[in-house]
Protein backbone atom coordinates (compact mmCIF):
# COMPACT_ATOMS: atom_id res chain seq x y z
CA UNK A 1 0.00 0.00 0.00
CA UNK A 2 1.51 3.11 -0.76
CA UNK A 3 1.92 6.33 1.59
CA UNK A 4 -1.09 9.13 1.24
CA UNK A 5 -1.44 11.98 2.34
CA UNK A 6 -5.26 11.17 3.85
CA UNK A 7 -3.81 8.57 6.00
CA UNK A 8 -3.97 4.74 4.50
CA UNK A 9 -7.16 4.11 3.77
CA UNK A 10 -6.83 6.52 0.34
CA UNK A 11 -3.50 5.09 -0.21
CA UNK A 12 -4.68 1.43 -1.45
CA UNK A 13 -3.02 1.29 -4.99
CA UNK A 14 -4.08 -1.32 -7.23
CA UNK A 15 -6.78 -2.70 -4.45
CA UNK A 16 -9.36 -5.68 -5.33
CA UNK A 17 -11.58 -5.74 -2.75
CA UNK A 18 -12.19 -7.80 0.79
CA UNK A 19 -10.72 -11.18 -0.12
CA UNK A 20 -14.48 -12.77 -0.27
CA UNK A 21 -15.74 -10.77 -2.50
CA UNK A 22 -15.61 -12.72 -6.09
CA UNK A 23 -15.38 -11.55 -9.97
CA UNK A 24 -18.79 -12.18 -11.05
CA UNK A 25 -19.45 -14.18 -14.32
CA UNK A 26 -22.22 -12.41 -14.83
CA UNK A 27 -22.37 -8.41 -13.72
CA UNK A 28 -26.28 -9.19 -14.15
CA UNK A 29 -26.93 -11.97 -12.48
CA UNK A 30 -28.71 -11.94 -8.98
CA UNK A 31 -27.72 -13.70 -5.59
CA UNK A 32 -31.43 -14.94 -4.68
CA UNK A 33 -30.31 -14.64 -1.31
CA UNK A 34 -29.97 -11.30 -1.13
CA UNK A 35 -32.92 -9.92 -2.73
CA UNK A 36 -36.57 -9.57 -1.78
CA UNK A 37 -38.50 -12.55 -3.22
CA UNK A 38 -40.19 -11.57 -5.67
CA UNK A 39 -37.25 -9.55 -7.53
CA UNK A 40 -36.32 -11.13 -11.01
CA UNK A 41 -34.42 -9.68 -13.99
CA UNK A 42 -37.14 -9.52 -16.77
CA UNK A 43 -35.78 -10.40 -20.09
CA UNK A 44 -35.29 -6.78 -21.05
CA UNK A 45 -32.49 -6.56 -18.44
CA UNK A 46 -34.31 -4.62 -15.76
CA UNK A 47 -35.31 -5.76 -12.36
CA UNK A 48 -38.52 -5.68 -11.59
CA UNK A 49 -40.28 -6.15 -7.89
CA UNK A 50 -43.98 -7.25 -7.34
CA UNK A 51 -44.04 -7.04 -10.79
CA UNK A 52 -43.02 -3.87 -11.56
CA UNK A 53 -40.35 -2.48 -13.30
CA UNK A 54 -38.02 -0.60 -11.27
CA UNK A 55 -37.80 2.35 -13.70
CA UNK A 56 -41.67 2.52 -13.44
CA UNK A 57 -41.28 2.60 -9.88
CA UNK A 58 -38.82 5.19 -10.29
CA UNK A 59 -40.23 7.41 -13.16
CA UNK A 60 -43.61 7.17 -10.33
CA UNK A 61 -42.18 8.02 -6.85
CA UNK A 62 -38.66 9.35 -8.07
CA UNK A 63 -35.30 7.96 -5.71
CA UNK A 64 -33.27 7.26 -3.65
CA UNK A 65 -36.47 5.35 -2.94
CA UNK A 66 -37.20 2.26 -0.44
CA UNK A 67 -39.16 -0.66 -2.34
CA UNK A 68 -40.77 -3.04 0.21
CA UNK A 69 -41.73 -6.36 -1.28
CA UNK A 70 -45.17 -6.97 0.91
CA UNK A 71 -45.25 -10.94 -0.33
CA UNK A 72 -41.79 -11.46 0.83
CA UNK A 73 -42.84 -9.56 4.44
CA UNK A 74 -45.57 -11.36 4.72
CA UNK A 75 -43.55 -14.92 4.20
CA UNK A 76 -41.29 -13.85 6.49
CA UNK A 77 -43.97 -12.88 9.27
CA UNK A 78 -45.47 -16.18 8.86
CA UNK A 79 -42.45 -18.48 8.56
CA UNK A 80 -41.53 -17.13 11.95
CA UNK A 81 -44.61 -17.50 13.46
CA UNK A 82 -45.35 -21.32 12.25
CA UNK A 83 -41.69 -22.27 12.92
CA UNK A 84 -41.87 -20.98 16.68
CA UNK A 85 -45.28 -22.54 17.05
CA UNK A 86 -46.00 -22.16 20.44
CA UNK A 87 -43.92 -19.14 21.29
CA UNK A 88 -45.03 -15.52 20.82
CA UNK A 89 -42.76 -13.96 17.84
CA UNK A 90 -42.81 -10.09 18.87
CA UNK A 91 -41.81 -7.99 15.69
CA UNK A 92 -39.01 -5.87 16.63
CA UNK A 93 -40.63 -2.56 15.48
CA UNK A 94 -37.23 -0.25 15.83
CA UNK A 95 -35.94 -1.90 12.61
CA UNK A 96 -38.85 -0.49 10.86
CA UNK A 97 -42.26 0.84 11.96
CA UNK A 98 -44.99 2.45 10.10
CA UNK A 99 -48.73 2.13 10.39
CA UNK A 100 -49.13 -0.09 6.97
CA UNK A 101 -46.19 -2.24 8.78
CA UNK A 102 -47.99 -2.56 12.53
CA UNK A 103 -50.95 -3.89 10.23
CA UNK A 104 -49.91 -6.38 8.16
CA UNK A 105 -47.81 -7.38 11.63
CA UNK A 106 -51.18 -8.07 13.40
CA UNK A 107 -52.70 -9.50 10.14
CA UNK A 108 -50.07 -12.10 10.22
CA UNK A 109 -50.44 -13.07 13.95
CA UNK A 110 -47.22 -11.33 15.41
CA UNK A 111 -47.32 -9.70 18.62
CA UNK A 112 -44.93 -5.98 18.20
CA UNK A 113 -42.16 -4.99 20.29
CA UNK A 114 -41.46 -1.00 21.00
CA UNK A 115 -39.12 0.90 22.54
CA UNK A 116 -39.95 3.93 22.73
CA UNK A 117 -43.31 6.56 22.88
CA UNK A 118 -43.32 7.06 19.53
CA UNK A 119 -43.28 3.65 18.25
CA UNK A 120 -45.93 2.97 20.72
CA UNK A 121 -48.40 5.60 19.13
CA UNK A 122 -47.69 4.49 15.92
CA UNK A 123 -48.56 0.99 17.00
CA UNK A 124 -51.95 2.39 18.67
CA UNK A 125 -52.51 4.53 15.57
CA UNK A 126 -52.54 1.45 14.14
CA UNK A 127 -54.97 -0.30 15.53
CA UNK A 128 -52.91 -2.96 17.04
CA UNK A 129 -53.81 -4.46 20.26
CA UNK A 130 -51.60 -3.07 23.52
CA UNK A 131 -52.08 -6.82 25.09
CA UNK A 132 -50.13 -7.85 22.25
CA UNK A 133 -47.22 -5.08 23.18
CA UNK A 134 -44.08 -5.59 24.80
CA UNK A 135 -42.21 -2.44 26.05
CA UNK A 136 -38.36 -1.78 25.74
CA UNK A 137 -35.99 0.79 26.52
CA UNK A 138 -33.11 1.64 29.29
CA UNK A 139 -34.59 4.83 29.93
CA UNK A 140 -38.25 5.03 29.91
CA UNK A 141 -39.93 8.48 30.74
CA UNK A 142 -42.69 9.05 33.21
CA UNK A 143 -44.92 9.60 30.93
CA UNK A 144 -44.12 6.73 28.31
CA UNK A 145 -44.62 4.55 31.30
CA UNK A 146 -48.11 6.23 32.44
CA UNK A 147 -49.34 5.68 28.75
CA UNK A 148 -48.13 2.21 28.59
CA UNK A 149 -50.24 1.55 31.51
CA UNK A 150 -52.86 3.70 30.72
CA UNK A 151 -53.30 1.77 26.99
CA UNK A 152 -53.00 -1.81 28.53
CA UNK A 153 -49.82 -2.90 27.35
CA UNK A 154 -49.05 -6.43 27.59
CA UNK A 155 -45.76 -6.40 28.86
CA UNK A 156 -42.65 -3.85 29.94
CA UNK A 157 -39.43 -5.05 30.13
CA UNK A 158 -37.25 -3.33 32.94
CA UNK A 159 -34.32 -2.56 32.76
CA UNK A 160 -33.01 -0.38 35.74
CA UNK A 161 -34.13 0.05 39.07
CA UNK A 162 -34.97 3.39 38.69
CA UNK A 163 -37.74 2.45 36.46
CA UNK A 164 -39.18 0.12 38.76
CA UNK A 165 -39.58 2.66 41.23
CA UNK A 166 -41.07 4.87 38.92
CA UNK A 167 -43.31 1.92 37.41
CA UNK A 168 -44.00 1.02 41.27
CA UNK A 169 -45.50 4.24 41.75
CA UNK A 170 -46.92 4.71 38.55
CA UNK A 171 -48.97 1.17 38.90
CA UNK A 172 -50.69 1.90 42.97
CA UNK A 173 -51.04 5.39 41.83
CA UNK A 174 -53.12 3.97 38.71
CA UNK A 175 -54.28 0.83 40.35
CA UNK A 176 -52.70 -1.12 37.73
CA UNK A 177 -50.79 -4.39 38.20
CA UNK A 178 -48.41 -4.76 34.83
CA UNK A 179 -46.73 -7.61 34.02
CA UNK A 180 -43.35 -7.37 33.65
CA UNK A 181 -40.10 -9.08 32.36
CA UNK A 182 -36.15 -8.39 33.98
CA UNK A 183 -33.95 -7.59 30.96
CA UNK A 184 -30.47 -9.73 32.28
CA UNK A 185 -27.42 -8.82 31.30
CA UNK A 186 -25.73 -12.39 30.95
CA UNK A 187 -22.03 -11.26 29.85
CA UNK A 188 -22.42 -13.16 26.86
CA UNK A 189 -19.81 -11.55 23.72
CA UNK A 190 -21.96 -11.59 20.58
CA UNK A 191 -19.72 -12.08 17.23
CA UNK A 192 -20.90 -8.67 16.58
CA UNK A 193 -20.13 -5.11 15.88
CA UNK A 194 -19.16 -3.45 19.33
CA UNK A 195 -22.17 -1.15 18.85
CA UNK A 196 -24.86 -3.97 18.44
CA UNK A 197 -23.40 -6.17 20.77
CA UNK A 198 -25.82 -5.81 23.85
CA UNK A 199 -25.42 -8.68 26.51
CA UNK A 200 -21.98 -7.59 27.55
CA UNK A 201 -21.31 -6.46 31.33
CA UNK A 202 -19.71 -2.40 29.69
CA UNK A 203 -22.97 -1.27 27.90
CA UNK A 204 -25.91 0.47 29.21
CA UNK A 205 -28.92 -2.17 28.96
CA UNK A 206 -29.97 -4.83 31.65
CA UNK A 207 -29.56 -5.82 35.13
CA UNK A 208 -26.34 -7.90 35.37
CA UNK A 209 -26.38 -11.07 36.27
CA UNK A 210 -22.60 -11.64 37.21
CA UNK A 211 -22.77 -8.25 39.90
CA UNK A 212 -26.10 -9.67 41.55
CA UNK A 213 -28.10 -6.74 40.19
CA UNK A 214 -30.50 -9.50 38.43
CA UNK A 215 -31.28 -11.16 41.58
CA UNK A 216 -31.77 -8.00 43.49
CA UNK A 217 -33.82 -6.76 40.78
CA UNK A 218 -36.48 -9.66 41.25
CA UNK A 219 -36.34 -10.04 44.94
CA UNK A 220 -37.72 -6.32 45.38
CA UNK A 221 -40.51 -7.07 42.41
CA UNK A 222 -41.67 -10.03 44.43
CA UNK A 223 -41.23 -8.63 47.77
CA UNK A 224 -43.11 -5.23 46.55
CA UNK A 225 -45.94 -7.25 45.46
CA UNK A 226 -46.86 -4.01 43.34
CA UNK A 227 -45.00 -5.66 39.70
CA UNK A 228 -46.92 -8.61 38.50
CA UNK A 229 -42.44 -10.47 37.43
CA UNK A 230 -43.69 -12.82 34.47
CA UNK A 231 -40.21 -13.69 33.65
CA UNK A 232 -36.62 -12.91 32.18
CA UNK A 233 -35.23 -11.67 29.37
CA UNK A 234 -32.02 -11.76 27.24
CA UNK A 235 -30.98 -10.02 24.30
CA UNK A 236 -27.14 -10.80 23.66
CA UNK A 237 -26.75 -8.43 20.20
CA UNK A 238 -28.14 -7.98 16.24
CA UNK A 239 -26.96 -9.64 13.10
CA UNK A 240 -25.70 -13.34 14.75
CA UNK A 241 -25.69 -16.14 12.82
CA UNK A 242 -23.88 -18.98 15.46
CA UNK A 243 -26.91 -19.66 18.09
CA UNK A 244 -23.94 -20.76 20.42
CA UNK A 245 -23.95 -17.11 21.97
CA UNK A 246 -28.24 -18.16 22.94
CA UNK A 247 -27.19 -22.10 24.32
CA UNK A 248 -24.57 -19.83 26.70
CA UNK A 249 -27.69 -16.71 27.64
CA UNK A 250 -30.20 -19.49 28.03
CA UNK A 251 -28.28 -21.52 30.99
CA UNK A 252 -27.33 -18.49 32.47
CA UNK A 253 -30.95 -16.90 32.62
CA UNK A 254 -32.35 -20.19 33.41
CA UNK A 255 -29.72 -20.78 36.15
CA UNK A 256 -31.15 -17.19 37.94
CA UNK A 257 -34.93 -18.13 37.66
CA UNK A 258 -33.55 -21.31 39.55
CA UNK A 259 -31.74 -19.50 42.32
CA UNK A 260 -35.40 -17.27 42.41
CA UNK A 261 -37.24 -20.28 42.50
CA UNK A 262 -34.94 -21.05 45.38
CA UNK A 263 -34.66 -18.38 47.03
CA UNK A 264 -38.38 -16.73 47.13
CA UNK A 265 -40.55 -19.69 46.15
CA UNK A 266 -41.48 -18.34 42.57
CA UNK A 267 -40.45 -19.75 39.64
CA UNK A 268 -40.99 -17.67 36.66
CA UNK A 269 -43.41 -18.61 33.26
CA UNK A 270 -41.35 -16.77 30.91
CA UNK A 271 -38.38 -16.58 29.08
CA UNK A 272 -37.60 -13.85 26.11
CA UNK A 273 -34.71 -14.58 24.56
CA UNK A 274 -34.64 -11.99 22.29
CA UNK A 275 -33.72 -11.58 18.49
CA UNK A 276 -30.73 -10.34 16.70
CA UNK A 277 -30.79 -13.37 14.00
CA UNK A 278 -28.69 -12.32 11.26
CA UNK A 279 -29.42 -11.79 7.26
CA UNK A 280 -27.61 -11.79 4.51
CA UNK A 281 -26.25 -8.56 3.24
CA UNK A 282 -23.64 -10.03 1.15
CA UNK A 283 -22.14 -13.45 -0.35
CA UNK A 284 -20.38 -13.60 2.41
CA UNK A 285 -23.35 -13.78 4.85
CA UNK A 286 -25.05 -17.30 5.78
CA UNK A 287 -28.40 -16.75 7.75
CA UNK A 288 -29.80 -19.37 9.32
CA UNK A 289 -33.93 -20.04 8.41
CA UNK A 290 -36.89 -19.44 10.75
CA UNK A 291 -37.20 -23.23 11.05
CA UNK A 292 -33.70 -23.97 12.00
CA UNK A 293 -33.58 -21.47 14.58
CA UNK A 294 -36.78 -23.03 15.92
CA UNK A 295 -35.35 -25.88 16.26
CA UNK A 296 -32.32 -24.97 17.58
CA UNK A 297 -33.51 -22.40 20.06
CA UNK A 298 -35.94 -24.93 21.66
CA UNK A 299 -33.61 -27.80 22.06
CA UNK A 300 -31.33 -25.25 23.91
CA UNK A 301 -34.13 -23.75 26.11
CA UNK A 302 -35.58 -27.58 26.91
CA UNK A 303 -32.01 -29.09 27.80
CA UNK A 304 -31.02 -26.38 30.08
CA UNK A 305 -34.47 -26.55 31.98
CA UNK A 306 -34.03 -30.19 32.07
CA UNK A 307 -30.28 -29.11 33.65
CA UNK A 308 -31.51 -26.87 36.30
CA UNK A 309 -34.60 -28.83 36.72
CA UNK A 310 -37.07 -26.02 35.78
CA UNK A 311 -40.61 -26.43 33.87
CA UNK A 312 -40.36 -25.71 29.99
CA UNK A 313 -41.23 -21.33 30.48
CA UNK A 314 -43.06 -19.75 27.70
CA UNK A 315 -40.62 -18.93 25.11
CA UNK A 316 -40.80 -15.36 22.99
CA UNK A 317 -38.56 -14.17 20.33
CA UNK A 318 -38.24 -10.86 19.06
CA UNK A 319 -37.17 -10.78 15.34
CA UNK A 320 -37.01 -7.56 13.32
CA UNK A 321 -34.14 -7.37 10.82
CA UNK A 322 -34.67 -10.95 10.00
CA UNK A 323 -38.06 -10.11 8.94
CA UNK A 324 -37.92 -7.04 7.25
CA UNK A 325 -34.37 -6.41 6.44
CA UNK A 326 -34.37 -8.76 3.15
CA UNK A 327 -38.14 -7.55 2.42
CA UNK A 328 -36.89 -4.45 0.93
CA UNK A 329 -34.67 -2.62 -1.05
CA UNK A 330 -33.26 0.78 -1.89
CA UNK A 331 -33.44 2.39 -5.40
CA UNK A 332 -30.82 5.26 -6.32
CA UNK A 333 -30.12 6.96 -9.55
CA UNK A 334 -26.08 7.42 -10.35
CA UNK A 335 -25.58 10.93 -10.87
CA UNK A 336 -21.43 11.04 -11.37
CA UNK A 337 -18.82 8.01 -12.04
CA UNK A 338 -15.66 9.19 -11.31
CA UNK A 339 -12.15 6.94 -11.51
CA UNK A 340 -9.59 8.24 -8.69
CA UNK A 341 -5.96 7.71 -9.74
CA UNK A 342 -6.14 4.21 -10.86
CA UNK A 343 -7.50 3.66 -7.11
CA UNK A 344 -11.11 2.62 -7.09
CA UNK A 345 -14.26 4.37 -9.09
CA UNK A 346 -16.25 5.72 -7.22
CA UNK A 347 -20.05 5.93 -8.01
CA UNK A 348 -22.33 8.77 -6.65
CA UNK A 349 -25.89 8.55 -5.81
CA UNK A 350 -28.81 10.41 -4.86
CA UNK A 351 -28.93 9.38 -1.70
CA UNK A 352 -26.45 8.06 1.06
CA UNK A 353 -25.49 8.09 4.19
CA UNK A 354 -29.39 10.13 5.30
CA UNK A 355 -31.15 6.88 3.84
CA UNK A 356 -28.52 4.42 5.08
CA UNK A 357 -25.99 5.44 8.38
CA UNK A 358 -25.24 1.50 8.82
CA UNK A 359 -22.29 1.53 6.11
CA UNK A 360 -20.51 4.66 8.21
CA UNK A 361 -21.53 3.56 11.90
CA UNK A 362 -21.40 0.18 12.23
CA UNK A 363 -18.54 -0.12 8.71
CA UNK A 364 -21.58 -2.37 7.29
CA UNK A 365 -21.11 -4.54 3.78
CA UNK A 366 -23.44 -4.25 1.46
CA UNK A 367 -24.28 -5.01 -2.05
CA UNK A 368 -25.59 -3.15 -5.58
CA UNK A 369 -26.27 -4.25 -8.99
CA UNK A 370 -27.17 -2.29 -12.57
CA UNK A 371 -30.93 -2.21 -12.11
CA UNK A 372 -32.52 -0.13 -14.69
CA UNK A 373 -31.04 -2.50 -17.92
CA UNK A 374 -28.47 -4.99 -18.49
CA UNK A 375 -24.68 -4.42 -19.64
CA UNK A 376 -22.70 -6.81 -22.01
CA UNK A 377 -19.55 -4.69 -20.10
CA UNK A 378 -16.63 -6.08 -18.15
CA UNK A 379 -17.41 -6.34 -14.20
CA UNK A 380 -15.71 -3.43 -12.53
CA UNK A 381 -14.74 -2.80 -9.09
CA UNK A 382 -16.45 -0.16 -7.48
CA UNK A 383 -17.31 2.36 -4.53
CA UNK A 384 -21.38 3.37 -4.14
CA UNK A 385 -20.84 6.46 -2.39
CA UNK A 386 -24.17 9.38 -1.45
CA UNK A 387 -24.20 12.79 -1.61
CA UNK A 388 -22.87 14.15 1.46
CA UNK A 389 -20.53 16.43 2.38
CA UNK A 390 -18.43 13.43 4.25
CA UNK A 391 -16.26 11.17 2.76
CA UNK A 392 -17.21 8.16 5.13
CA UNK A 393 -21.00 8.78 2.95
CA UNK A 394 -20.15 5.16 1.85
CA UNK A 395 -23.78 3.30 0.68
CA UNK A 396 -21.35 -0.12 -0.52
CA UNK A 397 -17.66 -0.26 -0.06
CA UNK A 398 -17.23 -2.72 -2.64
CA UNK A 399 -19.08 -4.04 -5.77
CA UNK A 400 -18.80 -4.76 -8.66
CA UNK A 401 -20.84 -3.44 -11.31
CA UNK A 402 -20.33 -2.88 -15.28
CA UNK A 403 -17.75 -0.55 -16.27
CA UNK A 404 -20.33 1.12 -18.50
CA UNK A 405 -22.03 2.35 -15.71
CA UNK A 406 -23.23 5.93 -16.15
CA UNK A 407 -25.39 9.02 -15.07
CA UNK A 408 -28.94 8.29 -14.86
CA UNK A 409 -28.69 4.42 -14.54
CA UNK A 410 -30.72 3.39 -11.59
CA UNK A 411 -28.89 1.05 -9.19
CA UNK A 412 -30.51 -1.19 -6.49
CA UNK A 413 -29.56 -2.30 -2.98
CA UNK A 414 -30.82 -5.16 -1.47
CA UNK A 415 -31.32 -5.68 2.51
CA UNK A 416 -32.46 -1.96 3.17
CA UNK A 417 -35.34 -2.79 4.99
CA UNK A 418 -34.09 -2.97 8.81
CA UNK A 419 -32.50 0.49 10.52
CA UNK A 420 -32.45 2.12 7.37
CA UNK A 421 -35.22 4.41 7.10
CA UNK A 422 -35.37 3.70 10.53
CA UNK A 423 -32.39 5.08 11.08
CA UNK A 424 -32.91 7.92 8.61
CA UNK A 425 -31.78 11.72 9.04
CA UNK A 426 -32.00 15.34 7.35
CA UNK A 427 -28.19 15.32 6.97
CA UNK A 428 -27.36 17.94 4.43
CA UNK A 429 -30.69 19.21 5.08
CA UNK A 430 -31.59 16.22 2.39
CA UNK A 431 -35.19 15.05 2.77
CA UNK A 432 -35.82 11.56 3.76
CA UNK A 433 -37.17 9.23 0.57
CA UNK A 434 -40.86 7.36 0.90
CA UNK A 435 -41.32 3.96 1.49
CA UNK A 436 -43.44 2.28 -1.59
CA UNK A 437 -44.87 -1.20 -0.84
CA UNK A 438 -45.29 -3.07 -3.63
CA UNK A 439 -47.40 -6.42 -4.79
CA UNK A 440 -48.62 -8.10 -7.48
CA UNK A 441 -48.24 -5.20 -9.84
CA UNK A 442 -49.59 -2.64 -7.73
CA UNK A 443 -47.38 0.07 -5.59
CA UNK A 444 -48.55 2.39 -3.44
CA UNK A 445 -46.86 5.14 -0.79
CA UNK A 446 -47.00 3.72 2.68
CA UNK A 447 -44.63 6.43 4.48
CA UNK A 448 -44.15 9.54 1.35
CA UNK A 449 -41.18 11.00 0.86
CA UNK A 450 -40.36 14.23 2.68
CA UNK A 451 -40.10 17.36 1.19
CA UNK A 452 -38.09 21.03 1.38
CA UNK A 453 -41.59 22.26 2.37
CA UNK A 454 -41.53 19.84 5.46
CA UNK A 455 -38.13 20.85 6.77
CA UNK A 456 -38.73 24.45 6.96
CA UNK A 457 -42.36 24.01 8.81
CA UNK A 458 -40.32 22.59 11.79
CA UNK A 459 -37.83 25.80 11.45
CA UNK A 460 -39.38 28.29 13.20
CA UNK A 461 -37.51 31.06 12.34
Amino acid sequence: MRAHEAGALHGDLGYTGPAWLRTPEDVNALVPQLWPRTVTRAEAGFLQIGGVSVADLAAEHGTPAYLLDEVDLRARCREFASAFGDADVYYAGKSFLCKAVVKIVKEEGLFLDVCSGGELAVALAAGFPAEKMGFHGNNKSYRELERALEAGVGRIIVDSFDEIARLTDLSEKLGKRPKVLIRVTVGVEAHTHEFIATAHEDQKFGFSLAGGAAFAAAAKIIDDGVLDLRGLHSHIGSQIFDTSGFEVAARRVLELQAQIRDARGVELEELDLGGGFGIAYTTQDDPQAAGDLAKRINKIVESECEMANLRKPKLSIEPGRAIVGPAVLTLYEVGTVKDVDGIRTYVSVDGGMSDNIRTALYDASYSATLAGRASAAEPMLARVVGKHCESGDIVVKDEFLPADVQPGDLIAVPGTGAYCRSMASNYNHVPRPPVVAVREGVSRVIVRRETEDDLLALDVG
